[in-house]
């Protein structure tokens, strides 16, 4: 059990938290300032974090963008598949807005709570910028100067820029495309290589971190972390629950012919979290369950697995989201919009990255373009094993859902009986 980074994160932050808090109640100034001195190292595993995100966000959406434009290209299955996939990712995406309104207004964050959360964020939190006009906000999507925008952490504009670089290069000789891929796949295989080994000492890194939390926030900050696990995971759920409610409805799948099928998947992706190592249960229980030919299965889920991820969008933006609502930041609806928009293109980006990998590349550039603070991602990724098996399981019943939509109208070869 030990041997999972998960887990010991999970326990260097409730370590970290609970040493601090002793120090905070019991320890001397000496004991204090040493602890204040080691919660730099957290601030440097941080920091280690960051530098990667620019250039891995830029490399794996040209790679992305083109790849997708060459599946596109192989028929028409294929382009209703991607159509399919937009139209659920930009969905996840506005829930998490309208998940925000109502899950906050029963459960609002305690501004006790927030405080205490705040006082343990690796820095002094960056105040937001004034919200730009609507014409400047237009103007700016694309950026005049990609380097000055990479720079200046500008995300949204960097991510059109990519999207544009990508169309084109699927534009180029095929000598010189798959050289252009070929070098941005490298780029970005050689930043997931960097944020896997600051992965390794995430433990340390969130340790210290946690320290600081506890020695500045005691165990106050604790109903918070509760709160933003509920907050996502039920999210996460209701998501799963909208998505089977399409395959029953557009689908046409009868509802207990559809829990049969999916069950096992879903208890796959509790044990895995990982969709892809579900991915030959799907292919099974699509074919032999709900009778779907084996041309739309070999082509829809791979492609679902690949860059759906119905979850990702909303789970992504919700933890922005949540970040903001901790800091008291108040978002206009141009910034509303482009979070939405990042959240969309991350998500998708980030669809060949590990978990915890993915979470701070699909969750900074979002929290960067609505203007608040990353310093709470380091906590938050400490607890993100529990929402990520409601992300998995969500996403799984997704990509099942609208493989049975593609499927509507196709002859039925084996379709099962429901019990």
């Amino acid at each position: 059990m030990l041997r999972s980074l998960s887990v010991r994160v999970l326990i260097a932050l409730v370590a970290g938290l609970g040493l601090g808090a002793a120090a905070a109640a019991y320890a001397g100034p000496e004991v204090k300032r040493a602890i204040e001195l080691f919660e730099s190292v957290g601030g440097l595993w941080l920091n280690s974090l960051r530098m990667t995100v620019v250039p891995l966000i830029f490399a794996i959406l040209v790679t992305g963008v083109s790849g997708v434009a060459d599946a596109a290209a192989t028929g028409r299955l294929a382009v209703r598949t991607l159509v399919l996939i937009l139209i659920c990712m930009t969905g996840s995406a506005l829930f998490a807005l309208v998940w925000q309104i109502g899950f906050y207004a029963v459960w609002p964050v305690d501004p006790h709570g927030a405080l205490a959360l705040k006082a343990g964020a690796a820095s002094a939190p960056e105040l937001l910028k004034a919200a730009p006009k609507l014409t400047d906000f237009i103007k700016n999507l694309a950026p005049s100067n990609p380097i000055k925008a990479a720079s200046e952490d500008s995300i949204l504009p960097l991510v059109v820029f990519a999207g544009f670089f990508g169309f084109a290069v699927t534009r180029l000789p095929e000598a010189r495309r798959r050289a252009v891929t070929e070098l941005f796949e490298s780029i970005a295989e050689a930043m997931v290589t960097i944020v896997r080994w600051v992965l390794q000492a995430a433990p340390i890194g969130v340790f210290a971190l946690a320290l600081g939390v506890g020695l500045r926030a005691g165990v106050a900050a604790a109903p918070e972390i509760i709160h933003y696990m509920a907050s996502i995971s039920l999210g996460n759920i209701a998501i799963g629950l909208v998505m089977a409610l399409v395959a029953v409805t557009l689908g046409r799948v009868p509802a207990g012919l559809w829990v049969r099928a999916t069950a096992p998947v879903q208890v796959a992706a509790f044990a895995t979290q990982s969709s892809l190592a579900c991915l030959p249960a799907m292919v099974e229980r699509s074919r032999d369950d709900l009778g779907i030919p084996d041309r739309i299965t070999g082509l829809s889920l791979p492609l679902a697995v690949a860059l759906l991820r119905v979850t990702g969008p909303f789970a992504n933006y919700a933890v922005a989201l949540f970040v903001a609502q901790v800091y008291g930041v108040h978002l206009t609806p141009g910034l509303y919009a482009a979070g939405a928009f990042v959240a969309v293109a991350t998500s998708l980006a980030a669809v060949s990255l590990p978990g915890q990998v993915s979470f701070f590349f699909s969750i900074a550039p979002i929290c960067v373009t609505l203007g608040v603070p990353v310093d709470l991602l380091p906590i938050l990724i400490a607890v993100e094993v529990i929402p990520d098996i409601f992300r998995t399981i969500g996403n799984v019943t997704g990509d099942m859902a609208i493989t049975a939509i593609l499927a509507r109208g196709e002859p039925v070869e084996a379709r099962a009986a429901v019990a």
